[in-house]
């Protein structure tokens, strides 16, 4: 025994109390106790997260809580012994920084009383040596059960008060009898504290190695990868297509400066080149009769945003924009590869994943058309409003604009005099179940554009949803939009979100009968966690966006599409997947097409 537990003979008379006060609860506890690995993450508005479980029309940011019950890998296990670590740690320092957590008499505890059976050996530990802290409530937890560790802490603790007294020749006169009670105590957890210092000290050793070959202090690395088998079936469109293995990867560099801001720095490429539908061959009129056989993006799908123009795995930086919050508002500004769904609420949960691999398959199923109306450089902010009294919940104001020709000081070009788009939007949360989101978008088009272009994607005016008819503006003159949309999402259950959107454009063309207008509406119905927790279930149908009165057909070119995303894991999900297209190119005519899609998605 060491000669400063023999010297602490003069120092406790209520040391034997505490300590079997302590022991008895610890002993009761050995037995029952169960480790759960809590796991806390942040989600951005980046392209590699699951759609959000609960309905949100105002947040861009969201912190969820999970608690493992499945049996451990070797990274669960790690975590939970940094869990233990980190329990022992809370418990040894809870409070200190609060001032109703270190107390000078045993009265300031609510829940103990002198009738308890510990009472005196409680007081003498509180008010004679100040080696027990209370809770922050002013709570002493006496009939809480403790695992071995927290025991091992509150000893440990208690010794070193011992030391302190020992130390500053404070005396007393204690019975043999105590000091062999409290030598047993040490004896009995001196593996439990050896085995926590082991850990501490393993820790340390690793933080430091990390620290040390850290990538940054203020960036995370966030990865998806998409591997697509897909092809297209149809007499006309199975003539014009082969199946094809494609490809996407995004490397999105997150970077706080503050812990509430995030910088996002993305880059791309990939080598997906969209589909035939069997609509190519539809010529339109916009003053004078010319081949659109590139303007139709029916069945266009989410892996199709390569960010690559050439299709040939070139890494481009295809997104750099910057989240701050400002007071209660949001600021979101993008230098390049901005779209209006990064920051407006899109309202269509487990279909929309931001153009990812985890959500529907295409980009009409994913998000209303709306929010495909321009895109580049820009701005916008989210304005919170409301109280949230009654069924109307805490709902925001969204605005916005964004250039597609920000970076060019061509005549005709640059921020304001180049082709743009302003948006206003409503947002309203009913209760906790149902958002709504009006929606208001003001383009300006160059000649030769396309309407649903997303800021000339790729570079190009490639549109990336509708039929060639929606999309095909003037060749010679400029033409501007105005377009309205609704979009709204009803969860019901946990296990049932039902959403859908209307959108309509009104374009006036800057020439001659330039003038029309387009429709797309669509409904969609998600099953989550069907058949295993984290997959989706998913059936979507509607209309693409589509402008009748227009040359090359007068039909409704309808869209269904059912996908089933199963999560091998936490990081692997495979996606079957059909899409099914009525009158290609709005021409019954035109042979139906289906498109098969088999699409693994990594997440990294």
């Amino acid at each position: 025994m060491s000669n400063v537990l023999w010297k602490s003979l003069i120092v406790s008379p209520a040391v034997l109390g505490a300590t079997l006060l302590m022991s008895t609860t610890a002993i009761a506890a050995q037995n029952n106790t169960t480790h759960e690995v809590v796991t806390t993450e942040i989600s951005q508005k980046s392209n590699n997260q699951e759609a959000s479980a609960s309905v949100s029309a105002t947040s861009t940011t969201t912190t969820a809580t999970e608690v493992s019950s499945k049996p451990e890998t070797l990274a669960q296990v790690q975590q939970s012994e940094v869990n233990v670590l980190q329990q022992v740690s809370n418990y040894s320092n809870e409070g200190k920084n609060n001032s109703l957590s270190q107390v000078t008499s045993v009265s300031q505890f609510s829940d103990v009383q002198p009738t308890d059976w510990a009472f005196q050996s409680l007081q003498s530990l509180v008010e004679r040596y100040g080696c027990i802290a209370g809770y922050p409530n002013g709570t002493f937890r006496g009939n809480r059960a403790l695992t071995r560790y927290e025991f091992a802490a509150g000893l440990n603790s208690c010794l070193d008060r011992v030391n302190e007294l020992i130390a500053t020749a404070t005396s007393d006169i204690v019975r043999k009898e105590d000091l062999a009670t409290l030598q047993r105590l040490q004896e009995e957890f001196s593996a439990e504290l050896a085995t926590l210092r082991g850990r501490v000290d393993a820790l340390e050793a690793r933080s430091a190695e990390l620290e040390a070959n850290q990538f940054s202090t203020t960036t995370k690395l966030v990865g998806e990868a998409i591997f697509a088998l897909t092809d297209a079936f149809g007499d006309t469109a199975g003539k014009n297509n082969n199946t094809v293995f494609q490809n996407r990867v995004r490397l999105d560099l997150q970077t706080s400066f503050t812990g509430k801001d995030v910088l996002h720095t993305r880059l791309a490429t990939g080598n997906a080149r969209r589909l035939n539908t069997g609509s190519n061959n539809v010529d339109v009129n916009r003053n004078g009769s010319i081949d659109t056989s590139e303007q139709s993006a029916e069945g266009f799908q989410t892996f199709n945003l390569t960010g690559d123009s050439s299709n040939s795995n070139d890494v481009v930086l295809d997104w750099l924009a910057y989240y701050v919050p400002i007071g209660p508002a949001q600021l979101y500004v993008a230098a390049t590869g901005g779209v209006h769904s990064d920051y407006a609420a899109t309202n269509n949960p487990y279909f929309e994943d931001y153009d990812g691999g985890n959500g529907a398959l295409s980009t009409f199923a994913s998000e209303n058309p709306i929010y495909r109306i321009g895109g580049g450089a820009g701005a916008a902010l989210n304005i919170p409003f409301g109280k949230g009294g009654g069924i109307l919940k805490p709902s925001s104001l969204t605005i916005g604009y964004l250039g597609s020709e920000a970076n060019s000081p061509d005549n005709g070009s640059g921020i304001f005099n180049g082709n743009y788009a302003a948006l206003g939007q409503l947002n309203f949360n009913l209760g906790q179940r149902f958002a709504l989101a009006a929606t208001y978008v003001h383009g300006y088009h160059g000649a030769g554009s396309a309407l649903f272009d997303a800021g000339g994607f790729q570079g190009q005016n490639v549109p990336v949803v509708g039929t060639s008819q929606a999309n095909a503006l003037s060749a010679t003159n400029a033409s501007s939009s105005n377009s309205y949309g609704l979009s709204a999402a009803f969860r019901p259950s946990d296990k049932l979100s039902i959403s859908g959107f209307v959108s309509y454009s009104d374009v006036t063309g800057f020439g001659n009968n330039d003038d029309y207008e387009t429709w797309g509406y669509g409904l969609g119905v998600a099953l989550p966690d069907f058949g295993r927790k984290g997959n989706v279930l998913g059936l979507f149908a509607g209309a693409q966006p589509y402008a009748l009165g227009r040359a090359g057909g007068n039909d409704v070119p309808y869209h269904v599409e059912g996908f089933y995303k199963y999560r091998v894991s936490d990081n692997v999900s495979i996606t079957p997947g059909v899409i099914y297209l009525t009158s290609p190119g709005q021409n019954s005519d035109n042979d139906d097409t289906f498109i098969g899609t088999l699409r693994t998605t990594f997440t990294f």
